[in-house]
C-alpha cells in the first residue's frame, strides 16, 4: 500500500494519515460488501421473475405492462448498484496505486475533505461542476 502522506492534498490541507486513509478504505470496503449483497439479492429475485414462464398468464395488458415496467425498474437499479460497486472498487485500486486523490480531468488534488465526504470521487469540485454543466 502507498504511503498515505504521499497522496495529494489541496493547499491548506494536512497530509493523509494512516488512520484517515484506513477509515476511508474501511468505509469503501463496507460499501463494497453491502453492494455485492444487494446485487446478489437482486439477481436472484430477477432470475425468479424471469424463470416463471406462467407469471402473467391471463393478465390483461395493463397488468403485463406494470410487470414489465417493474422488471425494467429492477434492472435499472441493479445496473446503478453495479456502477457504484465498480466506482468503490476503483477507489481502492487507486489507493493501492498511489493515485487516490488525483483528479482524473485536470490532474490536480481532489481534496482530502471531499474524499472523506465522498470516497468514490474521481474529480475535483471544479472539474465536476464543469462536467455537470455540459
Amino acid at each position: 500500500m502507498t504511503d498515505p502522506a504521499a497522496l495529494p492534498v489541496r493547499p491548506g490541507e494536512d497530509p493523509w494519515t494512516e488512520a484517515e486513509l484506513a477509515a476511508v478504505r474501511g468505509e469503501l470496503e463496507a460499501e463494497i460488501a453491502r453492494l455485492r449483497g444487494e446485487i446478489a439479492s437482486a439477481e436472484t429475485e430477477l432470475a425468479e421473475r424471469l424463470s416463471d414462464s406462467v407469471d402473467g398468464a391471463g393478465d390483461d395488458p395493463a397488468d403485463t405492462g406494470a410487470k414489465t415496467y417493474q422488471r425494467e425498474h429492477d434492472l435499472a437499479l441493479a445496473y446503478n448498484t453495479r456502477e457504484l460497486l465498480a466506482q468503490s472498487e476503483r477507489a481502492i485500486e487507486r489507493m493501492a496505486a498511489g493515485t487516490y486523490g488525483v483528479c482524473e480531468s485536470c490532474g490536480q488534488a481532489i481534496g482530502k475533505a471531499r474524499l472523506q465526504a465522498f470516497p468514490r470521487a474521481t474529480q475535483c469540485v471544479k472539474c465536476k461542476q464543469r462536467e455537470e454543466r455540459r
